[in-house]
């Protein structure tokens, strides 16, 4: 008979399989400093001799980090989604900018979905209460803090799709938007997005996932970045429109 007697498993097996699964489901973010030993022991209840095997074996991973002085934290598992050679050809092409908008529409169309079907009520009271926070923080081109937010909604429509594949995709490609690879938001939003009418997107968005809408959820955020694409647009054909403007105005300098 195929059978083998049930082997115990290590405390400090249990510890690396808790935080692989945090790290796995977004709770745990690259980054994110770990509770002092003393502190993370007590939490999960093992010694501290199994918690240092548990981190041994994460940072053999590279899911754990040290920094000397600092502590433990989550390691930067994003920045392996893309190459540096790659994310320079994102920076320096236009074409990359609207494929990312249009992937950006096609995923999180989808992800406004599925949170609306499977989201549970703790992932619809957190969007709740982070456009909450948007609309107190007023226009993203006036504040980091706004845009900031922005951002974040976005991210939590991801988390409550409760697919993990998609979670860290989209995370790696939020990544680099804050580092302005692909465009810079706050010049976007003040120049060819007016505020009412991109708070009014959000609101639709959060007002179709609070109701368990799936199909206007996914409308409502497909209408949104068709929205930030167009306005994209408009603000590429502004600026190629002034530098033309400019010359003209140097050559009829100079011919005076």
């Amino acid at each position: 008979m195929p059978f083998q007697k049930i082997q115990p498993e290590k405390l400090s097996a249990s510890v690396v399989r808790q935080i692989e699964q945090l790290i796995l489901r977004g709770i745990l973010s690259p980054g994110e400093r770990l509770p002092p030993e003393r502190d993370l022991a007590d939490r999960l209840g093992v010694s501290r001799p199994s918690l240092r095997d548990a981190i041994a074996t994460l940072q053999d991973k590279g899911l754990l980090a040290a920094r000397a002085g600092s502590g433990i934290f989550i390691a930067d598992v994003l920045g392996s989604a893309f190459s540096p050679a790659l994310i320079e050809l994102f920076a320096t092409h236009d074409e990359a900018v609207f494929d990312y908008l249009s992937f950006r529409r096609d995923m999180e169309g989808l992800a406004a979905e599925r949170a609306a079907r499977f989201g549970s009520d703790a992932d619809l009271a957190l969007i709740q209460t982070i456009f909450d926070k948007m609309v107190a923080a007023g226009d993203p081109s006036l504040s980091d803090e706004a845009a900031s937010l922005d951002a974040q909604f976005h991210s939590a429509i991801m988390d409550a799709s409760h697919n993990v594949i998609m979670l860290h995709m989209m995370r790696s490609m939020f990544d680099l938007l804050h580092q302005g690879v692909f465009y810079n938001r706050r010049i976007m939003f003040g120049q060819h997005i007016t505020y009412d009418t991109l708070l009014g997107q959000h609101r639709d968005i959060n007002a179709a996932l609070q109701a368990r809408n799936s199909a206007a959820a996914r409308t409502a955020v497909e209408t949104h970045l068709d929205y930030v694409k167009q306005a994209l647009a408009d603000h590429q054909k502004a600026e190629a429109n002034a530098a033309v403007a400019q010359l003209r105005l140097q050559h009829e300098a100079e011919k005076g």
